[in-house]
Formats: C-alpha cells, sequence, structure tokens
C-alpha cells in the first residue's frame, strides 16, 4: 500500500469522478485508475461503484477512507516536523471562518503568513460555526473563526475570546421603520425576519434575545450564506440582524440599533492536540501560543 494510492482514492472521493481526479493529481487517468484497482486487489474490497455518470465509495470505501486521510495528513506531518527542525516551515494550513468574521483582517492575515512562510499551501473554508467547529475536531481544519452567544465554549477545542459586540437590526432602505435610529425587540415583531437556518449559533444569538425579552417573532426566510441574506433584505421580504461590526459591508441596507440588542462573541479555536509546525506558527502570528490552557470544560 503506497501513499500515492491514497491520494488518488482521496481524490476520487472527494470529486466523485476518476477524470477530474486524475487531472487532480496530475496523472492521466489511465494510471490512477490502475493504481487504485491495485489496491483493491491488495485489499480484496472494492472501494468504489462505478457507473456511467457517478462513482461512489462502497462501504469498505467509506470504512477506508478516513483511514487513508490520517495517513495521509500523518505523512505531510511527518514532513513538516523534519522541515521545521532545520529552521523552515512548510506543509498544510487549513483554516475555517464565519462569512463575517471582523475580529481579524483574515485576508490580510493570510496574505502576511503566504509572504513570510512561502512553503505553506494555504486553504481556507467558509461555513457555519457547528460545522467549523467539527472539523477542527477532526483535524480537517488547524484553526476556525467563530461567531457565538456570548458564554459559549466549544467542546473538544482550545480556544479564544477575540471580540464582543451587538447585533443590530438592517433592513431595505424604504423600510417604514428606516428612518429611526433606535427600536427594541418588541417593535420588531410584527415584521417578518430573514435568518440562518434553526440550530446554527447565528440564529440562537437573535433567538435568545428575543426570547429574553419575552417576544416571539416570525422567521419567514431561512438562508445559510450572508449574501443572500442581504438579497433577501433588499427585496423588502424581511428584516435581519447583523453584527454591528459588519455591517459597514452592507452599505446600501438600513441599519438600526437595538436597545436590547442581542450580544454576539468571535472566537478564535483550534485543536487540543499538539499543532503541527504550520498550525502553532500560524497562532504565533496572531500572537497566540497553542498550548495556552483555555480549553474548553468537559472536552
Amino acid at each position: 500500500m503506497e501513499l500515492q494510492q491514497m491520494r488518488y482514492v482521496v481524490a476520487v472521493a472527494e470529486t466523485s469522478n476518476f477524470t477530474r481526479a486524475a487531472e487532480q493529481c496530475l496523472v492521466v487517468q489511465s494510471a490512477l485508475s490502475h493504481q487504485i484497482a491495485k489496491l483493491e486487489r491488495e485489499l480484496g474490497a472494492k472501494l468504489f461503484n462505478r457507473t456511467s455518470r457517478r462513482v461512489r465509495l462502497t462501504p469498505a470505501g467509506e470504512a477506508f477512507l478516513p483511514a487513508a486521510r490520517q495517513a495521509l495528513d500523518a505523512a505531510e506531518r511527518a514532513r513538516a516536523e523534519v522541515a521545521a527542525a532545520a529552521g523552515e516551515i512548510r506543509g498544510r494550513l487549513a483554516v475555517g471562518a464565519i462569512p463575517t468574521v471582523t475580529a481579524v483582517d483574515l485576508p490580510a492575515t493570510l496574505k502576511q503568513f503566504h509572504l513570510r512562510h512561502r512553503q505553506v499551501r494555504i486553504s481556507l473554508r467558509s461555513g457555519a460555526s457547528e460545522e467549523l467547529i467539527e472539523r477542527v475536531r477532526q483535524g480537517t481544519l488547524d484553526a476556525a473563526f467563530l461567531g457565538l452567544p456570548p458564554n459559549a465554549h466549544p467542546q473538544g477545542v482550545r480556544g479564544r475570546e477575540l471580540a464582543r459586540g451587538d447585533l443590530v437590526a438592517v433592513m431595505a432602505p424604504d423600510h417604514p421603520l428606516a428612518d429611526q435610529e433606535r427600536v427594541d425587540l418588541h417593535q420588531l415583531s410584527d415584521e417578518p425576519f430573514v435568518d440562518f437556518p434553526p440550530d446554527t449559533a447565528a440564529r440562537a444569538q437573535s433567538d435568545e434575545a428575543f426570547a429574553a425579552a419575552g417576544v416571539r417573532r416570525e422567521v419567514a426566510f431561512e438562508a445559510t450564506t450572508v449574501d443572500f441574506i442581504a438579497r433577501l433584505i433588499r427585496q423588502g421580504l424581511g428584516i435581519g440582524m447583523m453584527p454591528a461590526a459588519f455591517v459597514s459591508e452592507l452599505p446600501d441596507l438600513a441599519v438600526l440599533q437595538l436597545r436590547d440588542a442581542p450580544a454576539r462573541m468571535e472566537y478564535l479555536i483550534w485543536s487540543r492536540f499538539p499543532p503541527s509546525p504550520v498550525a502553532a506558527a500560524f497562532l504565533s502570528a496572531l500572537g497566540i501560543s497553542a498550548a495556552e490552557s483555555s480549553e474548553s470544560p468537559g472536552s
């Protein structure tokens, strides 16, 4: 069993296509297919079900994939450790972030890190806080920037609070309330809302504030991205809640301060296990010691 064979399996699993996987791995498809077939013979099991339209993992493939990823990560880590011993930071840095992160200028931070560590391959994944927490736990992300309700502490990871702020109401400029400077949640209770899906940290911030105020509201439109939420609000279909520090990114929407504003915390997390040299260097660039003890209770 060879690492290159594992790379081919992971590529096919991620693309669901042998041709695209071969292009991604910079080999001809016949060579990739031959190596996967050779691995299947060695394992005594088929890893993929192939049809004319798509490729799917078999149960054996589902079992093999996590172990293959771990083996590849371990090999990558070994190379990075050797390079670090020689004074060179190299390898892969995988970062996750919510779309509304403001405590850190993430694009500028990643640029500076890239300029300082040219041998590091950087990737960024945007998503919801819950997804990013799980990916850090699994080790597919080195660090992630989250948005959480106050006093929330993700389990199974280390972390640091970066900033706190309030949410504000945002609405179309022609909304009847748009000329107000400040409102309370009771004044908004009859308005349809645009918000993130239930059971997300972004939604919880608003839901908990309305519940504390004893106010019921209707979330008529649910979306998973800030851009789509803003598009719905621009059409006057509902009002939304956004971090006050982020609304400068939406200059065409009316912004109202809230007397009983929901609070929000920005949080950085990383693995509770010893970080790779690359991850340690990234945390250091943020002024954080990877070993600082802020691990969540019960983790």
